[in-house]
């Protein structure tokens, strides 16, 4: 049994007052909010902290609301449901809406806070799997995962510490909608693009995030995209159609205009490293041209070039390659066509 102090943070100064900067290990003081992704991580005794802060009276960033410019700010501490079903969101951001529903279950959307969403750890089996070595855990006793099952392990941005890949749907919409997230630690406040929030593993696979030790996630910006509106798509492949984290996942959003032509992109793909996969050259190839799917097609390739199977043999994660480069296609037509969600069980033939 882990025992641990737990304190009710009764205003933002007290909150960070009670940050451990420069100590982020696993038996640091942890923030806790909706606790679905923390807790289960005590459970499997993967993190200690010796206290736990409950911020969840910190009301001021539990709410959204519109910006003067036409975006949109999303507490911290607003719940993923909330964040789903608000009519803003939905109005405006239908690919961030349809990727948060793809996500959990309802109970656990209910629960999970949109700054909690950002922090989940991996879901690595041999992360959670505290009886073996893993550098996410303890820096420098080795990855597990590295030529054993790595069915779910990533494609894209591994290095030879860490082929974990980031769980969160609500991210890589996020990342589509080039969100900015705002921060505050007792040395004051900064922005974070999305695109930089999240970290490849290198050579310290232990840091996910690019936040410090003693930051607190206030709220989240949403730029105005009211141009991708009208045909944006969120795609989530996965074994089953429940309650299951992605194989492939694809935020696809296009601005057509009025020639039918794309005037703009936007295009990442979750599930298949350590963060969400953007890269604008993809994007660039897709402006000014006529969808179509041979144009999809390259646009895909591009996107993920230099992609490597993980697992034994001739990679056991291999599938993940055409499937990502099938699973973009799909996405951008059904973008085209306005279908804003589509998710799926994947089905794989085996001889």
């Amino acid at each position: 049994m882990n025992d641990f102090g737990y304190v009710r943070a009764g205003d933002l100064d007290e909150a960070l007052g009670l940050a451990e900067p420069a100590l982020f290990t696993v038996t640091s003081a942890r923030f806790i909010a909706g606790g679905t992704n923390l807790l289960d991580l005590m459970k499997e005794n993967v993190l200690r902290p010796r206290r736990l802060v409950d911020i969840n009276g910190l009301s001021p960033w539990a709410g959204i609301e519109a910006r003067p410019d036409g975006g949109l700010r999303l507490g911290a501490l607003a719940r993923n449901a909330y964040t789903a079903h608000h009519s803003l969101v939905r109005e405006r951001y239908p690919l961030l809406s349809a990727a948060i529903l793809s996500g959990a279950s309802p109970q656990v959307r209910n629960m999970a806070s949109n700054g909690g969403n950002l922090m989940q750890r991996t879901r690595c089996w041999y992360f959670h799997d505290s009886q073996v070595p893993c550098n996410k855990r303890a820096p420098g006793s080795g990855c597990s995962a590295i030529g054993q099952l790595a069915r779910q392990h990533a494609i894209l941005g591994a290095s030879e510490h860490c082929i974990a890949t980031h769980p969160s749907d609500m991210a890589v919409a996020l990342a589509a909608l080039e969100a900015v997230v705002h921060v505050r630690s007792p040395r004051g406040e900064r922005d974070i693009a999305l695109a930089d929030f999240h970290r490849l593993p290198g050579d310290r696979p232990q840091q996910d995030t690019t936040l410090g030790d003693d930051e607190l996630i206030l709220h989240i910006d949403l730029p105005p995209a009211a141009q991708f509106a009208a045909h944006s798509t969120y795609l989530k492949i996965r074994e089953r159609s429940s309650f299951a984290f992605a194989l492939v996942s694809v935020a696809a959003a296009l601005d057509l205009g009025e020639d039918g032509r794309i005037r703009a992109a936007r295009l990442v793909l979750g599930s298949v490293a350590h963060k969400p996969w953007r890269r604008s050259e993809a994007e660039e190839m897709l402006v000014g041209e006529a969808p179509g799917r041979e144009l999809f097609d390259q646009a895909a390739r591009r996107l993920i070039e230099g992609a490597r199977p993980q697992g034994f043999g001739p990679g056991d994660n291999g599938f993940k390659i055409p499937l990502a480069r099938r699973a973009v296609v799909r996405a951008l037509e059904m973008a085209v066509r306005g279908e804003t969600i589509n998710t799926g069980a994947f089905r794989e033939s085996r001889p």
